[in-house]
């Protein structure tokens, strides 16, 4: 074997021999159990290995013995192999070519030499938690007005390099990026996917969309070539249920991104964060405490992706109350490599950081996987006080990691080491508090916490500095009669682990089947609410009627309370009955997982039925890297999992299946979904071996081809209407434009006018119907104003109201060649947009106008936009009215920016309603009186158009730039 002094040159010439006899070695480890220690599994015969052999397909390689693979491959070549490329290596030849790029090293990985560029300048700063603050843009904008240049983030790339973010960076980049964003028609309220890597694009591009208002949807992207086919089924029903106009995705995974475009309907954009191209914006759109923040797909271990609804109420309370519990300070360092789809990556362990101030040092899931002790070593290097995982990265840490992994690892300054999202095993937590010890670890930062995404994140939490709190039960008295009975010295006993008490502003309960709550130390269903708790799913009624329960809200778990503190015992669904006996799959999961052979962390015990007598019968599907041709060796572990479920059942399983790594369904936070893996394993065997990655894609693609035919079809049908509709306007306008742009009688060319715009609105397809009282504007006395939404808010009034009006209008459209002498021939008043003197002017031409008889028409917000909404009144229309003493007739459009929007040029068929709504007189002349007559106006119209209040989404500073004086009113 090679060392790390020879020259790269004798390295190359026997790099295939080297490479081969590794992963021959470590899968004859692999197989016979020899890292366990187990003299009685039994060994099969020599694994054959050569440059095209699949890790997975032939030799059962999981995640752990992949990382163990690196670990060898690195030290062997002396070399740091980039985690991206061998996560997506194959076989043993993807491996050699990554390796002919690699760098050498010649140093053993980063000792925890403390971190002293990022944090140093604020190690003494005081800072305190914007405890004020009613949405997320409140809280980012106020850290970055205050402290800019404070270190928010500290990204560490999978070279381990590490780059700092400041706050008012991310403040800065974010804000162009929501300009961006804003500038391609992504609007308050709409929601966009984000599928994108642990990296600065990530957290620019979420705070971005949070800036527009808008509503990110988390999106995970693919982790395997195997679980193509899973990823798109889940990914395509979010998309679908959150109505995503947009999706934002990695170059690298731009073929997922495609194949999702093509099957989701609503999908107008499919970008990159380099196609974002960047857009000044003064400031963040002004968002409302119960606006939605973020909808937070999850499927649990049950199925069907379901969108929890959660507002920056309820993630602010859920932070404060966590923050509040652990007692949190600006000077705590959070290490995390946790996805940031999934709520404890997003919420846990970056929006916390963001809120309370203090810096977030974050890596990529795929480099933990590949390099675990990176992890540990970068808590040491930047004096981590907070970190959080689930269950099986501790596992991995405890039992997977050699000695020389842990070189430099320095866990003294960790405070909390949460332990959540998946059951939590004692036996886990204590092997690595034990294993860390001697690294500093103190047993008390061990710290199981329990919470789900309903609830924002955290439900309960232990107090500071407890560590772990063990409840041994009496095994019999649980599966019997759901009792759990402390259990005395010789008593058979299951181990729960305390997961700490209610977080404030939440409340908790157990209740049993009928509903009424149980006593301390029964067994029942888990129910909460709270500050924290979401309203529902969104567009999903019946999950939502099925989540709540007379104002509380089912957990779907079981658990107990014992002195107030919570113990979780597992999943409603994943309860397994058996001769009138209850029992949870998770200790004998983990006890066959430790079986030489199979996958730990690989095992599903299922709860099944047999069709042919209505029995109940128990199930598992253990994943082996045992090969099908091994008849002894996998005979051998068959009985030894029969043996298992004898001592922790009291029988065996009606079946034991053994299947290949990867087989078994999983939620993309890693629970094992059991009805669905044993649904599919009983539609036949073969259902769960990882399918050919070609098989995969010609299966999501057909569906998507047909998509994609049915929306290239619907654009043609689109783009042909156009061409007619279009068409007609040409023939239309020419012969009004030869009729009345050279004529002086106002009422004859508004007549004619009118008439053209009928015929082009039938042409068109839209339908426009008067509501309310159009007598109103046949008087000549009055001042009229109208909402602003569409290019076809002028046909639609020409064509429907009763009587000539003077448009008010900017002067730069009476210099347009076709429009301007259209305007001027039907009477159409022009003013100046910006110019004080000139605006000063116009008012008092207006006045005299409106004094003389014109009835005016004034469009007081000034302007449209393709997002729907009715924005903040000028004044310049009630100036007018109040210095004439005129009533103000207000009109409601409804439906003219659905028909055609901004940007848009293609009309669609639809129906516009114009609502003539009562006079309201003003009840003075001076400017309280005109601003009251404003907001009365715009209160009628807002209440008639179908459009939600948009005056008060634009922050303070955005506002107060908005151009254009009293007379800026116009097209």
């Amino acid at each position: 074997m090679t060392t790390l002094d020879e020259p790269r040159s004798t390295r190359t010439a026997d790099a295939r021999t080297t490479l081969l006899d590794i992963v021959r070695t470590l899968a004859d480890e692999s197989r016979a159990g020899e890292a366990n220690g187990d003299a009685a599994a039994p060994h099969g015969s020599p694994v054959q290995v050569t440059l095209d052999t699949q890790f997975e397909r032939d030799l059962g390689f999981d995640s752990l013995v992949r990382a163990e693979l690196l670990t060898r491959i690195e030290a062997a070549f002396g070399t740091h192999l980039p985690v991206d490329a061998f996560a997506s290596a194959r076989t043993p030849a993807d491996v050699l070519g990554a390796l002919a790029g690699a760098p050498e090293v010649s140093a053993p990985p980063s000792v925890s030499t403390p971190a002293d560029a990022a944090f140093a300048p604020f190690a003494d700063e005081r800072i305190d938690a914007p405890h004020a603050a009613a949405t997320w843009s409140d809280v980012i904008r106020w850290h970055a007005m205050r402290h800019p240049d404070r270190t928010h983030l500290v990204i560490v790339d999978e070279a381990a390099r590490e780059t700092p973010v400041s706050i008012g960076a991310l403040y800065r980049q974010a804000l162009l990026a929501a300009g961006g964003l804003r500038a391609l028609g992504i609007e308050a309220g709409d929601s966009v996917a984000l599928m994108l890597p642990t990296g600065l694009d990530y957290f620019v591009c979420f705070t971005a969309l949070l800036f527009c208002n808008a509503i990110p949807v988390p999106l995970y992207p693919p982790a395997h070539r195997s679980e193509l086919e899973d990823h798109l089924r889940r990914n395509i029903a979010i998309l679908a249920n959150a109505r995503a106009k947009a999706l934002i995705a990695a170059g690298e995974v731009s073929l997922i991104a495609r194949l999702l475009a093509i099957q989701a309907p609503t999908l107008r954009h499919v970008l990159t964060p380099q196609k974002i191209a960047p857009q000044p914006m003064p400031a963040p759109l002004a968002a409302h405490a119960d606006d939605i923040a973020l909808f937070q797909y999850t499927s649990g271990s049950t199925g069907a992706p379901k969108g929890v609804i959660l507002s920056h109420r309820n993630l602010l309370a859920n932070i404060r109350a966590m923050g509040e519990r652990m007692r949190v300070t600006e000077r705590d360092v959070l290490v995390s490599w946790l996805p940031l789809y999934h709520d404890m990556g997003l919420i846990g362990a970056w929006l916390a950081p963001l809120y309370y101030g203090f810096p977030l040092v974050v890596m990529s899931p795929l480099a933990f996987l590949a390099r675990p002790a990176d992890w540990l070593r970068a808590i040491g290097r930047h004096r981590g006080s907070i970190t959080a995982a689930p269950n099986f990265a501790y596992e991995r840490c405890a039992h997977r990691l050699a000695e020389r992994d842990l070189y430099g690892v320095d866990l003294s300054s960790l405070r909390f080491a949460f332990c959540g999202a998946e059951p939590v095993n004692p036996q886990t937590m204590r092997a690595f508090a034990a294993q860390f010890a001697a690294y500093g670890l103190a047993p008390n930062a061990i710290t199981p916490v329990y919470g789900l995404a309903e609830n924002t994140l955290g439900l309960t939490f232990p107090p500071p500095s407890r560590g772990l709190r063990v409840d041994r039960i009496v095994r019999t008295a649980l599966h019997e009669s759901g009792l759990a009975l402390a259990a005395l010295n010789g008593d058979d006993f299951v181990e729960t682990v305390g997961c700490g008490f209610p977080l404030d502003g939440t409340e908790l309960r157990i209740v049993g089947n009928d509903g009424e709550e149980l006593a301390q130390r029964h067994v029942g269903r888990i129910e909460f609410r709270g500050t924290s708790a979401t309203r529902g799913y969104w567009r999903n009624a019946p999950q939502t009627e099925a989540l709540f329960d007379d104002g509380w809200l089912d957990t779907g778990d079981l658990g107990y309370v014992a002195d107030g503190e919570l113990f979780v015992t597992g999943r409603v669904k994943d309860m397994i009955i058996r001769s009138g006996r209850h029992y949870f799959p998770y200790e004998l999961e983990d006890t066959i997982g430790r079986i030489p052979g199979v996958v730990h962390g690989g095992v599903a015990v299922c709860a099944g039925v047999d069709k042919r007598n209505g029995t109940e019968r128990v199930v598992i599907i253990a994943e082996t890297t045992l090969p099908a041709i091994d008849t002894d060796a996998r005979s051998h572990l068959k009985a030894r999992i029969n043996a298992a479920a004898i001592t922790l059942f009291g029988a065996p399983a009606e079946q034991v299946a053994l299947v290949r790594p990867r087989s078994i369904i999983r939620t993309p936070g890693g629970k094992i979904r059991h009805a669905a893996t044993l649904e599919r394993f009983e539609s036949g065997a073969h259902a769960l071996a990882p399918r050919a990655f070609w098989r995969q894609f010609a299966d999501a693609i057909r569906p998507g081809c047909a998509a994609l035919t049915h929306r290239a079809m619907d654009q043609v049908r689109h783009v042909a209407r156009g061409t007619v509709c279009w068409s007609a306007f040409a023939a239309i306008a020419t012969g009004v434009f030869a009729g009345i742009a050279f004529r002086r009688d106002e009422a004859r060319n508004w007549r004619i006018l009118a008439r053209g715009c009928r015929l082009f609105l039938r042409a068109a397809g839209l339908r426009v119907t008067v509501e309310g009282d159009p007598d109103a504007l046949r008087a000549s006395q009055v001042v009229i104003v109208s909402n602003h939404t569409s290019y076809l808010d002028v046909v639609a009034l020409v064509a429907s109201l009763p009587s000539p009006v003077g448009f008010v209008t900017k002067r730069e459209l009476s210099r347009k060649p076709f429009a301007g002498p259209l305007l001027r021939a039907i009477g159409a008043r022009f003013v100046e947009r910006g110019v004080y003197a000139g605006s000063l002017a116009d008012e008092t031409r207006l006045i005299d106008y409106a004094k003389a008889g014109a009835r005016l028409l004034f469009f007081p917000e000034g302007t449209f936009t393709h997002e729907a909404g009715l924005r903040a009144f000028h004044l310049g229309a009630f100036r007018c009215a109040c210095v004439t003493g005129y009533p103000v007739v207000p009109i409601a459009l409804r439906g003219s920016r659905l028909a055609m929007r901004d940007g848009e040029w293609i009309p669609r068929q639809g129906a516009i309603a114009v609502t003539v709504l009562p006079p309201i007189a003003p009840d003075g002349t001076d400017f309280a009186s005109t601003a009251r007559l404003r907001e009365r106006a715009r209160a009628s119209i807002l209440s008639h158009c179908g459009e939600p209040d948009m005056a008060g989404r634009l922050s303070a500073p955005t506002a107060s730039r908005i151009p254009g004086s009293v007379m800026t009113d116009g097209l």
